[in-house]
């Protein structure tokens, strides 16, 4: 029974693109990684120690990207969150030809557009950093702390629908969990469980 309930989830993970990957541990060091930026700026992740990291993963075709950031609660977010203490890092692991990819000067247009206020847009086609990180959905939210830990992964929300209606009923994990970290504060949750559109890997 367990073999053909082992095959039956790698048949709905071969046939919505799902991939194996080792989720990082909440509370344990976050992975270095290097990507270039939608200007063509190389940014480290070690570059960025001694301040908060927020690492966004963003598919601006998906209805729940779309939900975030057609009501301007995503711009809002990055507008309230960024500061000398916190960067905000946008990625992309869509692979080249599948949703969401686009070449560096369509991004830019769409960021324009969007009015997205990210610290950078890194690029990640190869999807190694999305991998790395076992980022499984557009939006996935990941918080690193200034000594490079992770301390918390997961939802943007507790309202996992694509209607914008929700968002002002939700409770907002990232802004919680930064509010509590920025106070010395235990984040409670530090995991949840993302939703959105599959990463485009």
């Amino acid at each position: 029974m367990f073999k053909r309930i082992s095959l039956m989830v790698l048949a709905l993970m071969l046939l919505t693109g799902t991939t194996l990957r080792a989720d990082v541990a909440t509370n344990e060091a976050a992975p270095e990684f290097t990507l270039t930026d939608s200007n063509g700026k190389e940014h480290k992740l070690a570059d960025y120690k001694g301040k908060y990291v927020i690492l966004e993963w963003v598919n601006y075709d998906c209805p729940f990207v779309k939900k975030h950031y057609d009501s301007g609660n995503m711009q809002s977010l990055q507008q309230d969150l960024a500061s000398d203490e916190v960067v905000w890092l946008s990625i992309n692991s869509s692979a080249e030809g599948k949703q969401g990819f686009y070449a560096p000067e369509k991004v830019n247009e769409l960021i324009t557009t969007a009015k997205a206020q990210p610290t950078a847009y890194l690029l990640d086609s190869e999807g190694t950093v999305g991998q790395l990180y076992g980022a499984k959905t557009t939006p996935h939210m990941f918080i690193i702390n200034p000594e490079g830990k992770l301390v918390y992964q997961g939802a943007i929300d507790d309202k996992p629908t694509f209607d914008a209606k929700d968002i002002p009923q939700s409770k907002n994990y990232v802004r919680d969990a930064l509010s509590h970290a920025l106070k010395g504060e235990a984040i409670d949750p530090a995991s949840t469980t993302p939703y959105g559109c599959s990463v485009k890997y």
